[in-house]
């Protein structure tokens, strides 16, 4: 009998619910707007009604490996714990995957929502034929997760992968994490945006002060179509932010030697305005790159790919889908301290 999960892409603005068989065939997907402003109890139970009309709708078409639910977000693995979430202000250490499961009757994987999409690209997008990679995701903010043996690497907790708060520019602008200089202040939606305004407010781009006046969003998808058509301050701007990945992607590189990083979320689409200067900066940023990189291996010899996403926005859900399917050791066991040794 095939199997089948639930799977939930919780986000600030939309929550994403969908059926999917293992595989990777959707059975069904349910689309509605995250009512933040009305509360956690009211978008749990919302949530947990979708769900439990899906599992009846779909209990024919095999048996329901688990739920698995991606949230944005500080999660801890051991405890169910949302830590904190930005997108979700009322949800600051509370035990999610308790009150789900309280809800549901069922057993609920809880999991970050930048590490089930780097679980989907794994399994059906940009790392299907690797078992070893690195996902970051360029949105509003900036996510990671990283994959290793197949599975997701959670470090002690669960918190592992924070890859929009590695530094990439000492005592750089200021982050929401409390540091300074993190490449989520570069690469990020948000952050181009800010850089652009940054540059207006300089005196030294005109032609961005033009765009912003007819503009009432002035965005990062705005401002990339500036830049492909030739205007010079928003081609430094991607510049920036290319730069600012070699930075942190060189980083890793160096650390973990994984075959393969893959870029997704919104200001991926922008490949073509950042990527030049992020392959150029790259071979700068880390010697182990420079000498593995695929323009400089013999084709068949080991190399490090570094590669745009392939699911798009659906790579988070699929990913949510992915983790029940592979049962308890998708939750890869957690490092123990000194003590339990």
């Amino acid at each position: 009998m095939s199997v089948y999960s639930i799977a939930v892409d919780l986000g600030g603005t939309n929550l994403r619910i969908a059926a999917v068989d293992s595989d990777g065939k959707l059975l069904e997907k349910l689309t509605t707007g995250t009512e933040v402003q009305r509360g956690r109890d009211f978008v749990i139970r919302e949530m947990c009604d979708a769900i439990q009309s899906l599992m009846v709708k779909h209990r024919g078409s095999g048996d329901l490996a688990g739920i698995g639910i991606g949230v944005p977000g500080f999660t801890d693995m051991d405890t169910g714990m949302v830590m904190r979430s930005p997108n979700l202000p009322d949800w600051e250490n509370f035990p999610v995957r308790e009150e789900i499961e309280r809800k549901l009757g069922t057993k609920v994987i809880l999991e970050n929502d930048a590490n089930s999409a780097a679980m989907g690209e794994k399994w059906l997008g940009a790392g299907r034929h690797t078992d070893h990679m690195a996902m970051y995701t360029l949105g509003t903010g900036v996510g990671g997760g990283i994959v290793m043996n197949g599975r997701l690497w959670h470090g002690m907790n669960g918190m592992a992968a924070e890859l929009g708060h590695c530094n990439v520019e000492a005592e750089g602008h200021p982050c929401g994490c409390g540091s300074r200089g993190c490449l989520e202040q570069y690469a990020s939606a948000t952050a181009i945006v800010r850089m652009a305004h940054e540059a207006i407010d300089s005196g030294n781009a005109p032609d961005l002060a033009d765009a912003a006046r007819g503009d009432v969003e002035f965005s990062s998808r705005g401002l990339y179509q500036l830049a492909i058509q030739g205007h010079v301050s928003a081609q430094r701007i991607y510049q920036r932010v290319g730069r600012a990945l070699a930075i942190g992607i060189g980083g890793m590189v160096n650390a973990l030697n994984l075959p393969m990083y893959v870029i997704g979320g919104g200001v991926a689409s922008a490949w073509d305005a950042f990527a030049p200067t992020m392959f150029q900066e790259l071979k700068v940023r880390s010697f182990i790159y420079s000498v593995t990189a695929p323009d400089h291996v013999e084709q068949g010899k080991k190399h490090t790919v570094v590669t745009i996403a392939l699911m798009g926005s659906d790579a988070g859900l699929y990913g949510a889908a992915r983790l029940p399917m592979l049962g308890p050791a998708a939750q890869t066991e957690p490092m123990r301290s000194p003590a339990q040794l």
